[in-house]
């Protein structure tokens, strides 16, 4: 099948978060999602939590090596209370807006349904702040959104999240180089292996397992009695983020000429995007059969993007 590049909505909040801050300099969000490495492998953390993302990797884990790859730079501070981090917010907006994340999702009440902690981590771009809320660019679908001050603090403490660490914000994004979409997708390969290869992992939770094993796990739990919450988290974030990222990750490999590594980019994204319907509907065999078809096409796609490598 030819591949379709997919435009549409869909939770890619970090990648979107940062062409906001890019401006008019912004690559487009397929890039700026390959260099961060998200499409390149499968996780199963704790053997329970499902990611069509990289073994041990995270957003904040993949952010240096994507914005140096970008040709940006930014200033990075965390922690402390949450009075010294409102009061570095309102100075650094002083120049302009500021990236904020991880925080968590279900503080962000102005989304609809939030009314607590759900365990899911966001990034936004805050516009401005005063004594009683915050206005920003929420990109999932929430431009100029304001939220009662108290809520975002409460958010951007994210301690029900499973990694960062409390009151993380980016400031100072500045380009040091220009550097072409292809240029960005090429200098994105060496990380992209090396997360694939599964060589990046540490400080990992006991039983999580990655790429063909996780695919194959995955497959069990889900013939064995696929519970509420995993099914949830497949069917609202873990399928439709995991299909976008591999096709967008297909799209860019093939217009650097990696026709092999694109296909089967471009079949994941296939095989992933397919386990929707099943799994809503509860036709769970069926959603384990395509995991199962997924699982060995990770080690094809690591051998391809490293023979293409080799040749280079």
């Amino acid at each position: 099948m030819k591949h379709v590049p997919y435009v549409g909505s869909g939770p890619y909040c970090y990648a979107n978060s940062f062409a906001m801050m890019f401006g008019g300099d912004a690559p487009s969000t397929a890039a700026i999602e390959v260099a961060t490495s998200s499409p390149f492998g499968m996780q199963l953390v704790g053997g329970a939590l499902p990611f069509f993302d990289p073994y041990g990797w995270t957003p904040e884990a993949g952010f240096n090596d994507a914005l140096d790859a970008m040709g940006w730079t930014s200033g990075v501070t965390k922690g402390g209370s949450a009075e010294d981090a409102l009061a570095r917010l309102k100075s650094a907006l002083s120049d302009g807006p500021v990236w904020i994340g991880p925080v968590e999702m279900g503080y962000l009440r102005h989304q609809p349904g939030m009314r607590g902690p759900i365990g899911a981590d966001h990034y936004v771009v805050v516009l401005a702040v005063d004594n009683r809320q915050v206005r920003m660019h929420d990109p999932q679908g929430y431009p100029f959104a304001s939220l009662p001050l108290d809520d975002f603090l409460t958010a951007w403490r994210a301690e029900t999240l499973d990694y960062g660490e409390p009151y993380t914000m980016r400031t100072h994004f500045r380009r040091v180089r220009e550097v072409g979409e292809d240029d960005i997708i090429r200098a994105s390969l060496p990380a992209a292996m090396r997360w694939l290869s599964m060589e990046h992992a540490q400080h990992l939770p006991e039983g999580t397992v990655g790429n063909d094993e996780a695919a194959e796990l995955l497959a069990s739990m889900i013939e064995n009695g696929c519970s509420d919450d995993l099914r949830g988290h497949l069917i609202h974030f873990a399928v439709r983020v995991g299909a976008r990222r591999l096709a967008d990750a297909a799209r860019c490999l093939a217009r650097v000429g990696r026709a092999d590594a694109a296909q089967i980019a471009s079949d994941q994204a296939v095989l992933i995007g397919s386990l929707q319907y099943p799994l809503v509907v509860g036709r769970d065999a069926e959603a384990a059969a395509t995991l199962r078809r997924l699982a060995p096409t990770y080690p094809r796609f690591l051998s391809a993007l490293q023979g293409m490598s080799q040749k280079s």
